[in-house]
């Protein structure tokens, strides 16, 4: 068994060796929230969308995020660095870029992580409301939670590791058990391959079915930021991309098809739409096939996959702070490293901050927290997430274009980052075209949110031209620091 050697004097590194590939997949899959995005997001994406045709996107999804890895992967084994779309981008695209992709994706992972806050208050005070008749604010619980993931982020990765591992093996076998059951069965109408035929492929709204397809494997991204504490990263990386993104893609489409054969094909939207909150439909098809015991046990891991989420991000967030704050873009403060926990603390606990101060602005404003504060800020991420993955397939091309001593394929180098950065452009077009189904909320709310977006990568751009007159040493080496 692998010992992680302690640092030596004097050394300013995350800790090297600490994770395994499984312990890197458990971190990339619990930041997909699988559960939260099977009972909490696609009934939303199934009855806006494409309906009973759903698995077929969710296919479709795969095989361009499929495309994705395959660059994104490649490029890894060359570029080891905690600043994943930062670090590749400033690599690929030069150093102004990758400023832009820094700022960007430390905005995109902090909104992400702090709107689960507001989608884990709300769950937990109406299941405390409704089960224990204890009634406290969404956000006590959320500052709760806060104080957990502060601990545990400021402390060692494994530990963060091993509970993220425990989680996300208790939600894959309780909705593998009602998939069994439901297939089991025949469902509704007998098992059968209805979902994948066009007629209902292309019904409804497929445009918007496929961005909720896309929206649930946000997380899978995240492989590459644990580069740096992996072991063996050149080939623990690859792996537990590759195997993340098939995993909750597989799941993900399995799940959802064995939902639509257990309501029915053509019942599946009608269903949906007579419920007053379609995020209740699994817990319907739980009693129905299996009973209301994997009822109350998924009613529980809803709530715990919601705060894996919440720990996995956060330490996305924490190692994107620490990697631009250790390059002189940010205070360099930033880019430290615990003494004896080998983690990003002060980024961590930045995060916590950051978290701690949005919260209490929606509490204070009385906004509703999984209505507003999630719908907002998850859809906002999921635009900037999509965005900085285009810009990274733009990044792979022209890094291997610099480098033609790198001896590869046409396909891994330029074919399949080629049609990845296209097709994902085209899915952030068609994402922000329809940017106000995803947030629920009105045009001029949803497009003023847009708006960040070019606000967060114009700051991107000013931080690295601020480095490039004070240091142009440090601005050439901008995402350059590798194991």
């Amino acid at each position: 068994m692998s010992v992680s050697m302690s640092p030596p004097a004097g050394s300013n590194e995350l800790r090297r060796g600490a994770l395994s590939v499984g312990f890197i997949i458990f971190f990339v899959v619990s930041a997909a929230s699988p559960l939260s995005v099977l009972a909490g997001g696609f009934p939303i994406g199934i009855m806006l969308g494409s309906g009973a045709g759903t698995p077929a996107l969710l296919v479709l999804a795969l095989l361009v995020l499929l495309s994705f890895a395959v660059g994104y992967t490649t490029m890894a084994r060359h570029v080891t660095n905690a600043g994943g779309f930062y670090a590749f981008s400033s690599r690929g695209l030069g150093g102004l870029a990758g400023g832009a992709a820094g700022v960007l994706a430390m905005f995109a992972y902090n909104i992400l992580q702090v709107g689960l806050y507001g989608m884990f208050g709300g769950v937990v005070a109406g299941t405390m409301s409704s089960v224990f008749a204890i009634d406290l604010p969404w956000w006590a619980y959320s500052l709760l939670a806060m104080a957990s993931v502060a601990i545990l982020g400021y402390r060692n990765i494994d530990l963060s590791a091993r509970v993220l591992s425990l989680i996300v093996i208790a939600e894959y076998l309780a909705i593998l058990v009602l998939d069994i059951a439901i297939l089991r069965s025949g469902g509704d109408s007998g098992v059968n391959f209805d979902s994948f035929k066009a007629e209902h492929v292309f019904s409804g709204n497929p445009s918007i079915g496929l961005l909720f397809c896309f929206a649930a494997f946000i997380g899978f991204e995240a492989t590459t930021i644990y580069g740096e504490e992996a072991k063996n990263p050149q080939r623990a990386i690859p792996i537990a991309t590759y195997v993340s993104v098939l995993l909750i893609g597989c799941f993900y489409a399995l799940s959802i098809w064995s939902m639509v054969i257990g309501v029915g094909t053509d019942k599946i939207v009608p269903t949906l739409q007579a419920l007053t909150d379609p995020t209740t439909f699994i817990y319907g098809l739980s009693d129905h096939y299996v009973g209301p015991q994997l009822t109350q046990v998924i009613r529980v891991l809803f709530v715990v996959s919601i705060y894996a989420g919440l720990l996995a991000f956060h330490n996305s967030a924490a190692r994107y702070f620490y990697a631009i704050g250790r390059d002189g873009m940010l205070p360099k403060s930033l880019g430290l490293t615990h003494r004896i926990h080998q983690s990003p603390h002060m980024g961590s606990a930045l995060q916590s901050l950051i978290a701690a101060v949005v919260v209490l602005i929606f509490a204070v404003m009385e906004a509703d927290p999984i209505l507003q504060l999630f719908a907002w800020f998850s859809s906002l991420a999921t635009l900037c997430l999509l965005l900085l993955m285009a810009l990274t397939s733009a990044a792979v091309l022209m890094y291997f274009k610099r480098n033609p001593q790198l001896q590869l394929g046409v396909l891994r180098r330029l074919i399949l980052p080629a049609f990845s950065c296209v097709a994902l452009s085209i899915v952030l077009v068609i994402a922000v075209i329809h940017f106000d189904v995803l947030t629920g909320s009105s045009k001029a709310i949803s497009y003023a949110l847009c708006a960040v977006i070019p606000a967060a990568l114009i700051g991107g751009v000013l931080l690295a031209m601020r480095l490039r007159r004070k240091s142009p040493e440090c601005f050439a080496k901008l995402g350059s620091h590798k194991l």
